[in-house]
């Protein structure tokens, strides 16, 4: 038996811009995701994916020699989905093989299973941890595999990979993965909400080329900014640093910031993270932060301890 574990994700700073060459400060998260294979005997692969209570939402049998899907069942209302997943999944084995033609040569088949250790809905990396681990089973690059198969910058693999903060940064189309410390005094003053929605970063990124202008400016005082959050010490003044970053952001992508639009009576500061929209923020505050937030609906409230690695 082999077991793969790949961590979560969050980005701080440069969400878009990343895309670009900014220099993006990304943290791994105490959730992620394990991959655990078994040889059998059948030429399959008999692949079942399972959420963070254990509950089985996919499975799939793929003809080994073939490398093709013979069936697939998925748990939910949404039809057609499961062949979606499956023919996704496929694909994704289908671009490591290419990378690595030893791969899945085997006379002998494998049960493959993916564990989670957060909710599905959460965007903390079901498909980055999950190729960040194929990649390691197949010995080929995570990034390459990444890129092969999905578009994206590729800081979630490298949050897959490092056990610190980092800073990520595309140069000359590499990624370069600098391990930073990123401690800051008030973490007791940070937390990370839920919006209950989930947000295609595809789409986001889409919407973002299709602006095609020159950012040049702006990534250079994201990549600031980015720098700063790790040698600022008051809390007022990472604050600031929020506050110029969305508007910065806000001006790019043409959406208001998520505190003007959801919460403008909130106390302290609201950063988005990723793609806008949905998913997780980052939420500066004090013991009150989860009541109001609890109030307003929002139920998924972690401290900064209970989500950062």
């Amino acid at each position: 038996m082999k077991n793969y574990y790949s961590n979560g994700k969050l980005l701080l700073t440069g969400e878009y811009l990343v895309l670009d060459g900014a220099k993006s400060l990304a943290i791994p998260t105490k959730f992620g995701q394990d991959l655990v294979i078994e040889k059998i005997k059948e030429p399959q692969i008999i692949w079942g994916s399972f959420t963070h209570t254990e509950a089985c939402w996919f499975e799939a049998i793929f003809d080994l020699k073939k490398l093709r899907l013979i069936n697939c069942t998925f748990n939910s209302d949404k039809e057609g989905s499961g062949e979606i997943i499956a023919e996704t999944l496929l694909s994704i084995l289908q671009e490591a093989k290419k990378l690595n033609p030893d791969f899945l040569t085997s006379e002998n088949g494998f049960v493959v299973k993916t564990n989670l250790t957060f909710p599905r809905n959460w965007g903390l990396g079901t498909s980055s941890t999950l190729i960040n681990s194929i990649a390691s089973w197949a010995k080929v690059d995570a990034f390459q595999l990444l890129w092969n198969s999905f578009k994206g910058s590729g800081y979630d693999i490298a949050c897959a990979q490092n056990n610190t903060p980092i800073f990520y940064q595309i140069k000359d189309q590499k990624p370069v993965v600098t391990q930073v410390e990123f401690n800051p005094s008030f973490k007791e003053n940070l937390f990370f909400v839920h919006l209950n929605q989930k947000q295609d970063s595809k789409e986001g990124i889409s919407k973002f080329r299709e602006s095609n202008l020159n950012f040049d400016k702006e990534i250079k005082r994201i990549s600031e900014i980015s720098e700063a959050f790790l040698k600022v010490e008051i809390l007022e003044e990472f604050e600031g640093l929020i506050f110029e970053h969305e508007q910065i952001i806000s001006s790019i992508i043409k959406l208001k910031p998520v505190k003007e639009r959801l919460f403008p009576d909130y106390f302290g500061a609201i950063k988005s993270l990723g793609a806008w929209g949905g998913d997780f923020v980052l939420v500066t505050g004090n013991p009150e932060t989860p009541a109001y937030f609890k109030n307003k609906g929002f139920e998924t409230i972690l401290t900064y301890q209970e989500m950062v690695l």
